[in-house]
């Protein structure tokens, strides 16, 4: 599979690589980085001949898109496909006073949510600022979903507030040429199918929910995404690590530790992939590209090498027979598409 073969973006005109880059990390998520490898990374990336690049304000508090804009501004325009997102704006604040959470920088600024009219237009100029860029090419509502407001009823209190007014802003966006695409960048399927029933989107960023440990989104999203044209930036191929380091102690899932029944049965997936000689890695980053609806895979990078480990994984063969070991022993739905 070549990691820069390009694939349309569901209903925009923009082409993305099969491989991208994921700007999480970027953030001084959990540590810090040194800024000359956090750059670095960005850099190889391009280098390599990825195009597509996702950051978003609550990265770092901002520090994320500052990284990747230094670098980017220094390429041609026309050799990138920018998304960032929309639903928080960051307030400068007193040190002392800010959560930090799971960010480990120290840019002085505290996320705000507003999913407004007026705030999304208010975060997309704040980006811009940050970036050193006059434009991007998508814009994502960003997390509306339980997993981050703690509750289903928090949840649609925010839903009813983005689409009666950051998504009526996002329309204006697109409608006027600012940007090219517009979508979603959440951790629910659910809610990605939500949107897609009510919204005109053309692309969204689905984090973590169609791997090679789980497919549910194949139920309604992704036939959603078939008939609307949508297409997925797939997000957290590894499911937050488990999928890339196998079950071994610690392993992360959703961003904690590996609860007993996925590190069973992520320890099957290894075992079959280990019988065809195939890391497991390599097999979760390419399993979700079998969906046509998914445009590129989005896994983060923290330096130039693990970019190249990227690149590698991503460009591995893999025999059919693996696919079809993994189906038998119905460790992946049968209605799973695979690579070809």
């Amino acid at each position: 599979m070549n990691p820069f073969d390009k694939r349309k973006l569901g209903s925009a005109p923009l082409h993305a690589t099969q491989l991208g880059f994921g700007g999480a990390p970027l953030g001084d998520l959990y540590a810090k980085l040194d800024e000359g490898t956090a750059l670095g990374a960005v850099r190889a990336a391009h280098e390599a001949g990825c195009n597509l690049f996702d950051t978003a304000p609550l990265y770092g508090y901002g520090l994320s898109e500052r990284r990747i804009g230094h670098v980017l501004r220094q390429v041609p325009r026309d050799s990138f496909v920018l998304s960032t997102k929309v639903g928080r704006w960051l307030k400068p604040m007193d040190p002392a006073k800010i959560d930090r959470g799971q960010w480990s920088g120290d840019l002085n600024f505290q996320p705000m949510y507003d999913y407004s009219y007026d705030g999304v237009m208010r975060e997309v100029e704040q980006s811009l600022q940050r970036l050193g860029l006059h434009r991007v090419d998508v814009l994502l509502i960003h997390d509306v979903d339980v997993w981050t407001h703690g509750s289903r009823e928090a949840c649609d209190e925010r839903y009813r507030e983005v689409m009666d007014g950051g998504y009526k802003a996002l329309e204006a966006l697109r409608a006027d040429g600012t940007v090219q695409a517009i979508g979603v960048g959440v951790n629910e399927a659910d809610m990605c199918a939500r949107f897609a029933r009510d919204g005109d989107f053309d692309c969204m960023l689905l984090a973590g929910r169609y791997t090679l440990l789980e497919q549910g989104a194949l139920d309604e999203f992704l036939p959603l995404c078939v008939e609307k044209d949508i297409g997925i930036l797939l997000g957290g191929p590894f499911n937050s690590g488990i999928l890339a380091t196998g079950p071994v102690p610690g392993a992360k899932y959703n961003y904690q530790d590996a609860p007993p029944e996925i590190l069973e049965r992520v320890g099957e997936i290894e075992a079959v992939c280990q019988r065809h000689d195939v890391p497991l890695a390599m097999a979760a980053i390419q399993f979700p590209l079998g969906h046509a609806k998914v445009s590129s895979i989005v896994p983060g990078a923290v330096s130039s090498d693990e970019v190249a480990r990227n690149v590698a994984t991503m460009a591995h063969p893999i025999p059919a027979d693996l696919w079809a070991e993994l189906k038998h022993e119905r460790l992946v739905r049968d209605d799973a598409p695979v690579p070809a």
